[in-house]
Protein backbone atom coordinates (compact mmCIF):
# COMPACT_ATOMS: atom_id res chain seq x y z
CA UNK A 1 0.00 0.00 0.00
CA UNK A 2 1.26 3.30 -1.25
CA UNK A 3 2.13 6.39 1.22
CA UNK A 4 -0.67 8.22 -0.39
CA UNK A 5 -3.09 5.28 0.06
CA UNK A 6 -2.13 4.81 3.52
CA UNK A 7 -3.31 9.36 3.84
CA UNK A 8 -6.38 8.63 1.97
CA UNK A 9 -7.80 6.20 3.75
CA UNK A 10 -6.87 7.96 7.26
CA UNK A 11 -7.83 10.92 5.84
CA UNK A 12 -10.85 12.64 7.72
CA UNK A 13 -14.02 12.77 5.66
CA UNK A 14 -17.69 12.49 5.70
CA UNK A 15 -17.95 8.80 5.65
CA UNK A 16 -19.78 8.39 9.17
CA UNK A 17 -22.19 10.28 11.20
CA UNK A 18 -19.37 11.49 13.83
CA UNK A 19 -16.59 12.82 11.19
CA UNK A 20 -19.51 14.66 10.03
CA UNK A 21 -20.00 15.98 13.33
CA UNK A 22 -16.73 16.76 13.94
CA UNK A 23 -16.52 18.84 10.75
CA UNK A 24 -19.55 21.10 11.00
CA UNK A 25 -18.06 21.45 15.07
CA UNK A 26 -14.68 22.48 13.50
CA UNK A 27 -15.79 24.64 10.52
CA UNK A 28 -19.43 25.33 10.25
CA UNK A 29 -19.47 29.39 12.73
CA UNK A 30 -16.51 30.66 10.69
CA UNK A 31 -17.70 29.60 7.42
CA UNK A 32 -21.28 30.87 8.33
CA UNK A 33 -19.33 34.15 9.28
CA UNK A 34 -17.62 34.55 5.80
CA UNK A 35 -21.11 33.51 3.73
CA UNK A 36 -22.62 36.08 5.96
CA UNK A 37 -20.43 38.55 4.54
CA UNK A 38 -20.33 37.49 1.49
CA UNK A 39 -23.88 37.70 0.69
CA UNK A 40 -25.19 40.49 3.33
CA UNK A 41 -28.09 37.75 4.70
CA UNK A 42 -28.66 35.37 7.60
CA UNK A 43 -30.66 33.05 5.83
CA UNK A 44 -28.68 32.97 2.52
CA UNK A 45 -25.52 32.32 4.56
CA UNK A 46 -26.85 29.44 6.75
CA UNK A 47 -28.10 27.65 3.56
CA UNK A 48 -25.10 27.84 1.88
CA UNK A 49 -23.07 26.27 5.10
CA UNK A 50 -25.53 23.44 4.90
CA UNK A 51 -25.77 23.46 0.80
CA UNK A 52 -21.71 23.34 1.66
CA UNK A 53 -21.79 20.34 3.77
CA UNK A 54 -24.34 18.59 1.70
CA UNK A 55 -21.79 18.82 -1.04
CA UNK A 56 -18.89 17.56 0.87
CA UNK A 57 -20.75 14.66 1.88
CA UNK A 58 -21.61 13.70 -1.31
CA UNK A 59 -18.06 14.21 -2.88
CA UNK A 60 -16.28 12.94 0.03
CA UNK A 61 -14.39 10.16 -1.68
CA UNK A 62 -12.96 13.63 -3.70
CA UNK A 63 -10.96 14.82 -1.04
CA UNK A 64 -7.55 14.21 -1.48
CA UNK A 65 -5.23 15.51 1.80
CA UNK A 66 -1.95 15.48 0.02
CA UNK A 67 -3.53 18.65 -2.03
CA UNK A 68 -4.84 20.30 1.13
CA UNK A 69 -6.52 20.94 4.01
CA UNK A 70 -10.01 19.37 4.78
CA UNK A 71 -10.63 23.56 5.60
CA UNK A 72 -9.15 24.75 2.30
CA UNK A 73 -11.33 22.15 0.77
CA UNK A 74 -14.60 23.16 2.42
CA UNK A 75 -13.94 26.83 1.48
CA UNK A 76 -13.29 26.10 -1.38
CA UNK A 77 -16.85 24.75 -2.01
CA UNK A 78 -18.42 27.59 0.07
CA UNK A 79 -17.02 29.74 -2.36
CA UNK A 80 -18.44 27.86 -5.18
CA UNK A 81 -21.65 27.75 -3.21
CA UNK A 82 -22.08 31.38 -2.70
CA UNK A 83 -21.42 32.31 -6.40
CA UNK A 84 -24.28 30.27 -7.36
CA UNK A 85 -26.66 31.76 -4.40
CA UNK A 86 -25.17 35.23 -5.80
CA UNK A 87 -26.17 34.41 -9.26
CA UNK A 88 -29.73 33.07 -8.10
CA UNK A 89 -30.63 36.21 -6.38
CA UNK A 90 -29.48 38.00 -9.59
CA UNK A 91 -32.37 36.17 -11.83
CA UNK A 92 -34.86 37.37 -8.77
CA UNK A 93 -33.76 40.83 -8.13
CA UNK A 94 -36.69 41.65 -6.39
CA UNK A 95 -35.78 39.45 -3.47
CA UNK A 96 -32.13 40.51 -2.83
CA UNK A 97 -29.03 42.14 -4.65
CA UNK A 98 -26.67 39.93 -6.57
CA UNK A 99 -23.00 39.46 -4.97
CA UNK A 100 -21.16 42.64 -5.55
CA UNK A 101 -17.57 42.40 -7.56
CA UNK A 102 -15.69 43.72 -4.11
CA UNK A 103 -17.34 41.18 -2.14
CA UNK A 104 -16.08 38.65 -4.89
CA UNK A 105 -12.58 39.45 -4.91
CA UNK A 106 -12.55 39.40 -1.29
CA UNK A 107 -13.62 36.16 -1.37
CA UNK A 108 -10.74 35.49 -3.75
CA UNK A 109 -8.53 36.62 -1.65
CA UNK A 110 -9.22 35.38 1.25
CA UNK A 111 -9.33 31.53 -1.01
CA UNK A 112 -6.27 32.44 -2.48
CA UNK A 113 -4.22 33.31 1.23
CA UNK A 114 -5.24 30.08 2.25
CA UNK A 115 -4.03 28.23 -0.80
CA UNK A 116 -0.62 29.78 -0.67
CA UNK A 117 -0.50 29.23 3.32
CA UNK A 118 -1.33 25.34 2.41
CA UNK A 119 1.74 25.70 0.15
CA UNK A 120 3.93 27.41 1.96
CA UNK A 121 3.42 24.64 4.61
CA UNK A 122 4.74 21.88 2.32
CA UNK A 123 8.01 23.59 2.26
CA UNK A 124 10.97 23.21 4.74
CA UNK A 125 11.57 25.42 7.25
CA UNK A 126 14.64 26.78 5.99
CA UNK A 127 12.94 27.39 2.37
CA UNK A 128 9.58 29.10 4.26
CA UNK A 129 11.83 31.15 6.10
CA UNK A 130 13.68 32.47 2.88
CA UNK A 131 10.64 32.66 1.05
CA UNK A 132 8.40 34.54 3.70
CA UNK A 133 11.63 37.16 4.52
CA UNK A 134 12.79 37.80 0.84
CA UNK A 135 9.70 37.52 -1.57
CA UNK A 136 6.68 38.61 1.08
CA UNK A 137 8.49 41.24 3.36
CA UNK A 138 10.85 42.58 0.74
CA UNK A 139 13.81 42.16 2.99
CA UNK A 140 17.28 42.01 1.39
CA UNK A 141 19.00 38.38 0.99
CA UNK A 142 22.31 39.64 2.55
CA UNK A 143 20.04 40.96 5.40
CA UNK A 144 18.35 37.35 6.10
CA UNK A 145 21.59 35.37 5.53
CA UNK A 146 23.34 37.68 8.26
CA UNK A 147 20.50 37.03 10.55
CA UNK A 148 20.36 33.24 10.01
CA UNK A 149 24.39 32.88 9.55
CA UNK A 150 24.39 31.47 6.35
CA UNK A 151 25.89 32.76 2.96
CA UNK A 152 24.04 35.11 0.64
CA UNK A 153 24.18 32.54 -1.81
CA UNK A 154 22.59 29.68 0.24
CA UNK A 155 19.72 31.97 0.88
CA UNK A 156 18.97 33.17 -3.02
CA UNK A 157 19.17 29.47 -3.87
CA UNK A 158 16.56 28.74 -1.08
CA UNK A 159 14.26 31.30 -2.39
CA UNK A 160 14.72 29.80 -6.02
CA UNK A 161 13.78 26.64 -4.88
CA UNK A 162 11.11 27.40 -2.44
CA UNK A 163 9.03 29.73 -4.87
CA UNK A 164 9.45 26.89 -7.11
CA UNK A 165 8.30 24.21 -5.11
CA UNK A 166 5.33 26.60 -4.31
CA UNK A 167 4.41 26.91 -8.08
CA UNK A 168 4.27 23.17 -8.28
CA UNK A 169 1.81 23.01 -4.90
CA UNK A 170 -0.43 26.10 -6.27
CA UNK A 171 -0.75 23.85 -9.51
CA UNK A 172 -1.79 20.69 -7.38
CA UNK A 173 -3.91 22.71 -5.35
CA UNK A 174 -5.78 23.84 -8.53
CA UNK A 175 -4.84 27.51 -8.29
CA UNK A 176 -3.19 28.59 -11.52
CA UNK A 177 -3.62 32.50 -10.92
CA UNK A 178 -2.22 32.90 -6.99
Amino acid sequence: MSARTRLALAAPSFADDDSMRTAVNAYSGEMFGFAQRALGDRGLAEDAVQDTFVQAWKATRKFDPTLGSQRTWLFAILRNVIIDASRRRAVRPILAAPIDQRIEDEIDGLLRSWVIEEALNRLTVEHRQAVINVYYQGRPAADVAAEFAVPESTVRTRLFYGLKAIRLALDELGWNDA
